[in-house]
């Protein structure tokens, strides 16, 4: 029998503290378990599987990066809304590098999945912020890849200790923005 009061919004919200502490790889059932005072198998009244637990988590992570994001920029344009989106989504890993891993690959279950819809947001406000650049539609696929993947590969750098030489990571950051400023700024007025 489920311990009275536990939801599946509980049990994903429990499984995404664990995963931002041990690790997304590390997530496992057993130690969720304990931490909500029920034995494994009780889990199951509220989750399919590990498997649906991992996809939960990633929906909930990106619907709380969304929100993040959208607050940040909100009445934001040009190189404040490429600031507040780039700081917000670095802020957002660095907070929850478990819960930011399981948005990673992780594929959509069908035009309904929440994942796919708060992704689509979350790539709505990059293209916001590519718009407010002039980028031409044929080269935003380009664009939006390119910011994804130096937005993740900093954010996901700095959550995991990778930037061990130094500690000015946030000096890098700002030189990073501006230096994504001028570049967009050049492509944009072509």
């Amino acid at each position: 029998m489920p311990r009275a009061g536990l939801s599946r919004p509980d049990v994903v919200a429990a499984g995404a503290t664990l995963a931002d502490e041990v690790g997304f790889a590390n997530l496992a059932l057993g130690p969720l378990a304990a931490r909500l005072g029920v034995r494994t198998p009780s889990l199951y009244k509220h989750i399919e599987s590990l498997a649906d637990l991992q996809h939960s988590i990633a929906a909930l992570a990106m619907t709380e990066l969304d929100q993040r994001v959208r607050d940040a920029m909100h009445g934001c344009s040009g190189s404040a809304a490429l600031s507040a989106f780039a700081t917000s989504f670095r802020d957002y890993v660095v907070a929850h590098p478990g819960r930011y891993a399981a948005t990673v690959g992780e594929p959509f279950t069908g035009p309904e999945d929440p994942l796919l819809h708060a992704g689509s947001r979350v790539l709505q406000s990059m293209e916001a912020v590519l718009r407010g650049y002039g980028i031409d539609e044929n080269e935003m696929i380009h664009a939006l890849r390119t910011l994804r993947c130096t937005f993740h590969g900093f954010a996901t750098l700095q959550s995991s200790d990778g930037f061990q030489w130094s500690d000015d990571s946030d000096d890098s950051f700002e030189w990073m923005i501006r230096f994504l400023d001028r570049g967009l700024g050049e492509i944009g007025s072509h």
